[in-house]
This record gives C-alpha cells, sequence and structure tokens, in this order.
C-alpha cells in the first residue's frame, strides 16, 4: 500500500477530509480504500468522502469540504466573530434552496442548513482560510442583517448579544450594513435596531 505517511500529510493538507477521487489521485484503489475503512484507519464519512480515524479535523473545515457552495451562517457565524460566547449546537449553513434536502443529512458534524435563493448566497460573501481549506462565511455586516432576518428563530439572548457586539465591534461597515438591507428587504428593521444607536 502506499506509504501511509503521503497519505496522513494528504488528508492534513486538506483539512482532514478526501473525496475518493483525491484518494485515488495519490495512488490509492478502490480495494486499498475499502481495506483502509476495514482496518479502521480512514473512516467514511458520507457517501465519496473520508476523514482520518487518529485526526480531528475542524468542524468548519469539515463542512466547507463536504459542502464547498454552502456558507456558514447566522449563529454559526456569530460565534466565528465572537459575537455570541456559546457554541451552536449545529453548523448553521446557507444553501441554494434547489438543493436535494438529504444530502445535509450527516451523523457528524451536525449541520442545520437554511435553504435560500441563490441570489441571496452571494450578498456580503467572504471567504476565510482555516487549516489552509477556503471557508465561505456571511460578513459581520450581512450577519446581523441575517439576525434580524430570523429574529423569531434566535433565542432572545444571542439576538441582544449579537446586536450589542455589532454596534461595539470597530470592524463593522455600516454602508454595506444598509446596502445588504436594502436587498435583503429589511431596512426598517436595521434603522430601528441600530441605525438610531450609531
Amino acid at each position: 500500500m502506499k506509504n501511509m505517511e503521503r497519505i496522513i500529510e494528504e488528508f492534513k493538507l486538506h483539512g482532514g477530509v478526501l473525496k475518493t477521487s483525491e484518494l485515488k489521485e495519490i495512488g490509492l484503489s478502490s480495494r486499498q480504500i475499502k481495506s483502509m475503512v476495514q482496518e479502521g484507519r480512514i473512516s467514511k464519512i458520507k457517501y465519496g468522502y473520508y476523514e482520518l480515524t487518529e485526526y480531528i479535523p475542524n468542524d468548519h473545515v469539515m463542512v466547507a469540504r463536504l459542502f464547498p457552495d454552502s456558507v456558514i451562517f447566522l449563529e454559526s457565524a456569530l460565534f466565528y466573530y465572537g459575537y455570541i460566547d456559546r457554541v451552536p449546537r449545529e453548523i448553521q449553513i446557507a444553501v441554494d434552496r434547489s438543493s436535494k434536502t438529504t444530502k445535509y443529512d450527516i451523523e457528524y458534524p451536525m449541520v442545520k442548513p437554511f435553504f435560500m435563493e441563490s441570489r441571496f448566497l452571494e450578498v456580503g460573501l467572504e471567504t476565510i482560510e482555516i487549516d489552509d481549506v477556503k471557508i465561505r462565511i456571511f460578513s459581520r455586516d450581512r450577519t446581523i442583517c441575517d439576525v434580524l432576518r430570523f429574529e423569531k428563530k434566535i433565542d432572545y439572548e444571542v439576538f441582544s448579544s449579537a446586536i450589542e457586539s455589532y454596534i461595539k465591534d470597530p470592524n463593522k461597515v455600516i454602508r454595506n450594513l444598509f446596502e445588504y438591507a436594502e436587498i435583503l428587504n429589511i431596512r426598517n428593521k436595521v434603522q430601528t435596531y441600530i441605525g438610531v444607536r450609531l
């Protein structure tokens, strides 16, 4: 079998997750992949995706590798920006509403998809890097718009903390906030909760 050190290195270069095609690119056959699963060296996450058994990848990295078109969303984005202290129970992601709901049914990491029109997936979209893996996330200004849009789906404490943290954040861009609010049709809400306090 291919040198195990090389395989481990390849997994680490891809945030701990490799596709079947990527394993084959480094010279592993389907039989060798199956054998590695049976030996407990790698484990299947979902169809076509594997992780190293003894390597714990960052959850956001795993989600980005499993669902490259998804965007880190709402409470997961709030936690990334340090607006809330509580780690969300599941990773919330924004996805195209035309995508199949069943594709997000995975045991780990737990994900909660929010389905939306594809044009809204580009509004305030940014890319960050964790463990050399590019991860799509909404900007802090767009995230606050989402907090206001989904107010009824968020715990009041999370909602309050997010608004307070955003107002104090020196990295916020108010121009962007109002631009996104216009596109997402929540300009009045932004004015009510944030505009009057700036």
